[in-house]
């Protein structure tokens, strides 16, 4: 008994001893939990005045609270719709920032920022409204004492400062779509900025319509991008991108082109004919190829920007050098003047005439005002150059009237210009164009002109021509080189004038008039001069000495070297002389062999045996029958003449270099 009393002793032990033990390490985890608990009280017990101050409102009386919260919701609701559309703006931060979006699906991106724009406006015009809203609240909260005054008054200048928002309501977002806009617009224009080629001469001709150099598809995104980057302020930076792209292109379109003589042109009347030939087709392809193409874009990509594309235009018209195409015109009208730089000017005036719709049309806005202004200067200059030029015209042949006339009898220069030059004004190329001239500057005098007009200007310039020819052939020494210079002028007139337009216009009993001269003088040419050669070897007194054969043969002698004398004479004097026309030539060299030769053989047959035995019988038998003739039919053959000019003097008599020989100008007429 005893020992089970003392099993159970140690028993209730043990277990006391347990709870104790277990007790002890429960405090001891009580007090280890309250250490680290102690500093977050005094957190807690540091914040009770702000939580006071926060929940002060629930411990307001009941009815204020009430009161205030139909206020509140109203307040709330707007402020809630606002921070709802910023959390949408911060959405559609992704798709408008992922790298290629803009090139890769441009509607896409485009109806994407189109989102953000609509929700930066209602931001715009909502935020201000609710922050407003919201400062009525705390107002209210504030006159009756419904929430700590120091929290109201934070939360005033916050919301002052939310009543005017800064346009960076969304974080840059709209400034970096803009920016990505703004690189797929450049690599849409420099990606489609090929230069433009010109035919070359001979080539189809191109059609009336300027090629679209830019695809269509192309076109309609930079149009789309450029609309959106105009709506949001970025006009200047799209006009200055798209003027360097495409002033881009015209610059090196034109490089192609070769425009170095635009810049540095020639004076002389002639020598500009190639560059003036080279400015009309360069400025025709510059202006109805090139600059018509780029207007067609300007039309296309701006659309109802209409006042920036015409600036655009007018800048890259700038690029295309249309300016030093007009001071190149401007050169051409300053040149020396000289008969030439007459069809100079037309070709000048034809090619501006012929673009005139294409400049109105091209640079008829404000923008393009300078170059408006320099082409009315220019067809000023053009037109009265050319009118004072073709008047002084007659009065410039009149005045050669006085000038020596060629040494050697052959056709002045003069004259061979003027036939040449004449028929080409009256041609197809020049005639039109040399009326429009004289109509338009008679009607700025408020008088009338007509093509008879012309017609008969340029007819009394040839006649005035045909009136120096006697007073030229009067100026010889030597009558017989008057009659050869008559035959060969009178004949080049008609030869020259034959199936022309000039000699239409003269008629036919006027040409055979000048035909019928040149065989009068022709005729009156052989008689004067070998017609009195043949007479020197007559037989008179050779048959009644025919028993005497000394006797014979002296006279035989003494006729041969007279004939020989008279024969060398002539030669010398006319080989000096010229027929310039082969036909005429030839056909006087017949006339001429025929006037001697025949004679000469008779009487070398009949008595040149009678001299021939003798040992000194080349003194008197000069020539053979062949040798002579050879001789007569090499004559007349013209050589190159000296290079120079004829010398124009004023109706006061005094020489001037203003207009240069009208020959010198022949070879330059083409």
């Amino acid at each position: 008994m005893d020992q089970d009393d003392d099993d159970r002793a140690a028993a209730s032990l043990a277990a006391a001893r347990r709870t104790l033990r277990a007790g002890i390490d429960k405090s001891r985890a009580l007090d280890t939990a309250l250490a680290r608990a102690g500093p977050r009280l005094e957190e807690i017990q540091g914040a009770l005045p702000a939580l006071e101050a926060a929940v002060r409102p629930i411990r307001a009386p009941r009815a204020e609270l009430a009161a205030a919260g139909p206020h509140i919701d109203r307040a709330v609701g707007p402020a809630a719709a606002v921070l709802k559309v910023f959390d949408a703006v911060h959405g559609l931060e992704p798709p408008l920032l992922a790298p290629g979006a803009a090139a890769g699906d441009l509607p896409g991106y485009l109806a994407v920022l189109g989102r953000l724009e609509e929700a930066l406006r209602f931001l715009s015009d909502n935020c201000g409204l609710a922050a407003q809203w919201l400062a009525d609240i705390v107002e209210y909260l504030g006159d009756r004492d419904l929430a700590d005054p120091r929290f109201l008054a934070d939360l005033g200048v916050t919301l002052d400062e939310l009543k005017t928002p800064s346009g960076d309501l969304d974080g840059g977002l709209l400034a970096a779509a803009l920016d990505i806009l703004e690189a797929e617009y450049r690599r849409l224009l420099a990606d489609n900025s090929a230069p433009l080629a010109m035919q070359q001469p001979g080539a189809a001709a191109p059609s009336s319509v300027a090629p679209s150099r830019v695809p269509a598809a192309a076109v309609q995104k930079i149009t789309l991008i450029l609309d959106r980057l105009v709506a949001n302020g970025r006009q200047d930076r799209c006009v200055s991108v798209y003027v360097d792209a495409r002033g881009s292109v015209v610059s090196a379109s034109l490089r192609a082109l070769g425009l170095e003589y635009l810049r540095d042109p020639a004076v002389d009347a002639q020598a500009l004919g190639p560059a003036v030939e080279l400015w009309r087709r360069h400025l025709e392809f510059v202006v109805r190829r090139l600059l018509e193409s780029e207007r067609q874009l300007c039309v296309k990509v701006f659309g109802k920007h209409k006042d920036c594309g015409a600036a655009c235009f007018a800048d890259v018209a700038s690029r295309a050098g249309v300016l030093d195409f007009l001071r190149f015109g401007r050169a051409v009208a300053d040149a020396k003047k000289d008969p030439i730089k007459l069809q100079r000017l037309l070709e000048v005036f034809d090619s501006l005439n012929k673009l005139r719709l294409d400049f109105n049309r091209l640079f008829g806005g404000k923008a393009c005002a300078e170059i408006q202004s320099q082409t009315r200067d220019l067809v000023k200059l053009v037109v009265d150059g050319a009118v004072e030029i073709f008047e002084e015209l007659i009065v410039q042949v009149e005045l050669q009237r006085h000038m020596p006339p060629p040494v050697d009898g052959g056709v002045p220069r003069l004259v061979t210009f003027v036939v040449e030059y004449c028929n080409r004004l009256l041609g197809e190329k020049y005639r039109p164009v040399l009326g429009q001239v004289l109509t338009i500057h008679r009607s700025w005098r408020k008088e009338v002109f007509n093509d008879r007009m012309l017609v008969d200007a340029v007819l009394n310039i040839v006649k005035a021509l045909e009136a120096n020819f006697d007073v030229w052939s009067k100026a010889y020494d030597n009558a017989i080189l008057s009659y050869l210079f008559m035959m060969n002028t009178h004949w080049h007139f008609f030869k020259h004038m034959k199936a022309t337009k000039l000699g239409e216009l003269l008629g036919d009993v006027w040409l055979r008039e000048h035909e019928q001269y040149k065989d009068y003088y022709l005729t009156v040419f052989i008689r004067e001069s070998w017609g009195a050669l043949s007479p020197l070897l007559n037989r008179e007194g050779l048959i009644l000495f025919s028993k005497g054969r000394a006797t014979a043969r002296d006279l035989v002698k003494q006729r041969l070297k007279t004939f020989n004398s008279s024969f060398d004479e002539m030669i010398c004097r006319q080989s000096s002389w010229i027929i310039p026309d082969k036909d005429l030539r030839e056909k006087t060299c017949d006339l001429v062999v025929q006037t001697i030769v025949p004679s000469y053989r008779s009487y070398m047959q009949n008595y040149g045996p009678l001299v021939e035995q003798e040992g000194n019988a080349g003194k008197y038998v000069k020539y053979t029958v062949d040798g002579l003739e050879k001789m007569l039919s090499a004559l007349f053959m013209p050589r190159p003449r000296r290079a120079g000019s004829f010398q124009i003097r004023h109706s006061s008599g005094k020489i001037t270099s203003e207009m240069t020989g009208l020959h010198r100008s022949v070879s330059a007429v083409k």
